[in-house]
């Protein structure tokens, strides 16, 4: 049985065109539109930081074929730290970046959420809070003027040290650089003498000798840039922090739709990718700070005393925190 050939309308030829572009992958405005962003890291571009950058830079290119262009900046080149970063995109002179959220605990405590100490430590915990709390990350990112891309967790915090830090005694008047002001509070608390610097103001500091210990995992690149100055590396099981990828609102808004949809897929693979990669990431870390003659003291190697010291100390922080953070905030670790 043969069925009649359907007809085509010349308004519905023109919708089929319009549509048929999409269906081959294709972004059907590419041809008039195009964009070319600079995104940021203070951190190397071996990090979790740096290489979510380059994986969204990437997917960017082939999702939009090349008509999106991301151009990855590392190591502060553009002279913006985390702290810096938010409001160099707000204020247009970069269009996207990825900062460590610990460093914006000045713009809002929310963004303090993910560094808290000894909250969440593992992966599935880590990743829990994150999704509870990415409504409110979304709109405190839009009050400044841009839209959150994805997140980037950290391997767990610890202590690198020119010795192991195994006793509460061992803290005791360390000149020790913390990535927040909560860890200042709680480090303070636990006798050591810190003060919250960026990574990039790190370095200097270890060369003069003003800091003898950092809090850091030491992923990656920064890894290889304080094992030359820091040959022990403490598990504490501190927190696994995040970083948070960031575009100008304007310039997501100024794209057409399906060109978004281009920026919303390459986002969300980079944050799937950071994930996917974490427990890798830190055999791969241990592996290359053991093979560059970095001590590493295990949690089980620590004194109780020490955890309990810092337990104490991080609980005042963190009720403190949920005071500055207000009662929905609050919640999310309730």
């Amino acid at each position: 049985m043969h069925r009649k050939a359907p007809t085509f309308s010349r308004r519905r030829f023109a919708g089929l065109a319009a549509v048929l572009p999409l269906a081959l992958g294709a972004p059907r405005t590419a041809a008039a539109h195009g964009a070319a962003w600079t995104m940021a890291t203070e951190y190397p571009a071996s990090t979790v930081s740096g290489e979510g950058v380059t994986f969204f830079a990437t997917r960017l290119a082939a999702e939009s074929q090349g008509h999106l262009t991301v151009m990855p900046s590392f190591d502060a080149a553009l002279g913006f730290k985390s702290a810096e970063i938010v409001a160099a995109i707000r204020d247009r002179k970069l269009e996207a970046g990825c900062a460590f959220a610990g460093a914006l605990g000045k713009i809002d405590p929310l963004f303090l959420l993910s560094s808290l100490p000894f909250a969440a430590v593992r992966e599935s915990d880590v990743r829990r809070l994150l999704d509870r709390a990415h409504g409110l990350y979304v709109r405190r990112f839009a009050r400044e003027r841009q839209r959150l891309l994805y997140a980037t967790p950290w391997p767990a915090t610890g202590l690198w040290a020119t010795k192991p830090i195994r006793t509460p005694a061992d803290l005791a008047g360390l000149k020790l650089r913390t990535y927040d002001a909560t860890g200042t509070s709680v480090f303070t608390a636990a006798g050591a003498q810190p003060v919250n610097l960026s990574f990039a103001d790190t370095m200097p500091r270890l060369v003069d000798g003003t800091v003898e210990a950092v809090l850091s995992s030491g992923d990656g690149g920064a890894g290889r840039k304080l094992w030359e100055h820091l040959p022990h590396f403490t598990e504490i099981g501190y927190a696994m922090p995040l970083s948070f990828a960031t575009l100008a609102t304007e310039q997501y808004e100024e794209q057409p739709a399906d060109l978004k949809a281009c920026v919303d897929r390459a986002a969300a693979a980079a944050q799937a990718e950071g994930w996917s990669r974490l427990g890798k990431r830190v055999e791969e870390n241990y592996a290359l700070m053991r093979a560059n003659k970095v001590t590493i003291t295990t949690a089980d190697q620590v004194d109780p005393a020490l955890h309990k010291a810092l337990a104490s100390a991080a609980s005042a922080a963190i009720a403190a925190w949920k005071r500055d953070a207000g009662p929905e905030a609050a919640a999310l670790i309730s």
